[in-house]
């Protein structure tokens, strides 16, 4: 059997990767071989890094702080999900029409979405002010004994949950928006004769059709939540407490405020793990990887 080359089936040859994988390999494979290597030393720094074997899996695995944070990360993961993954679908099932209303609004909507998760969660911890803020004045508008969202461990929870939506929903409902878009008008035509209504439409074949969206959608969402970061660092600095403290801001504040970089390697190579562990089952336990079409049946 002849194999054609690239230049003769017209695809791209090996090449046009070779940047791709270079920007990879420097800023990606490298260095979490480098964090990997250093999760087995103790290293503050600024002195040499000292081999120390396991020491810091064995304290990883007992670390009492570690597991408060593994907890505050999976129900923050699983609320997020089931807060955004209902709003972005409809919105982008709204947002797949052609009609020109719908295309301003939705590019309204999707301004969130060029900021900057640092300069949004400014934006909110202003806005949360307990004493300065839009949350002091509804407070004082229906007479709420404190304003202080962010001062109590679940107002500050719920707060991490908002503004994280409130930032990632545009992004979901544009591949929601995408997705439902590649959906044949033929089939709700055919459902129309049928007699399906617009909910029944909606469970019967919009669903249906953007089941490789929604697991898409869904790993990405799940990935995000496991690494928020710079949300929760402006927001809340993990508190009050460590009612905040999630994976990654326990990895933070171990390497950058008690300069236990080895340490702090091991939470993050345990990160990447678990969040690449968790991507996997997710595709596996979906079918996604045995999917080919998002048009089956036509």
């Amino acid at each position: 059997m002849t194999t054609l080359s690239p230049r003769r089936t017209g695809r791209p040859g090996i090449a046009w990767a070779v940047p791709g994988l270079l920007f990879f390999v420097f800023f990606a494979a490298a260095p979490m071989v480098i964090v990997g290597y250093l999760s087995f030393t103790n290293w503050d720094g600024l002195s040499d890094p000292s081999w120390s074997g396991t020491d810091n899996w064995t304290r990883l695995w007992n670390d009492d702080a570690m597991r408060q944070a593994i907890g505050l990360s999976l129900l923050l993961t699983l609320l997020t999900w089931l807060f955004q993954t209902p709003i972005a679908l409809l919105l982008g099932v709204w947002a797949a029409g052609r009609q020109r209303n719908r295309a301003v609004l939705s590019a309204i909507f999707f301004l969130p979405l060029l900021a900057s998760s640092v300069a949004l969660a400014l934006l909110w911890k202003t806005i949360f002010d307990p004493n300065l803020g839009l949350n002091a004045q509804i407070a004082e508008w229906f007479n709420l004994s404190s304003a202080d969202l962010l001062g109590s461990p679940r107002g500050a929870f719920a707060a991490v949950l908002f503004v994280t939506a409130w930032q990632f929903i545009p992004l979901h409902t544009l591949i929601y928006q995408g997705g439902a878009r590649q959906i044949p008008q033929s089939l709700y035509d055919a459902a129309s004769i049928d007699g399906a209504g617009t909910v029944r439409q909606f469970f019967a074949i919009t669903v249906p059709q953007l089941r490789n969206t929604i697991v898409t959608s869904t790993v990405l969402m799940v990935v995000g939540a496991l690494t928020y970061f710079d949300t929760i660092l402006i927001l809340t600095r993990g508190g009050p407490g460590d009612a905040t403290t999630i994976v990654p801001f326990l990895m933070y504040r171990t390497g950058f405020q008690a300069f236990d970089l080895g340490y702090a390697s091991a939470v993050a190579t345990a990160l990447v793990i678990t969040a690449t562990a968790v991507s996997l089952l997710l595709v596996r336990l979906t079918g996604f990887s045995k999917m080919r079409s998002t048009r089956e049946g036509i």
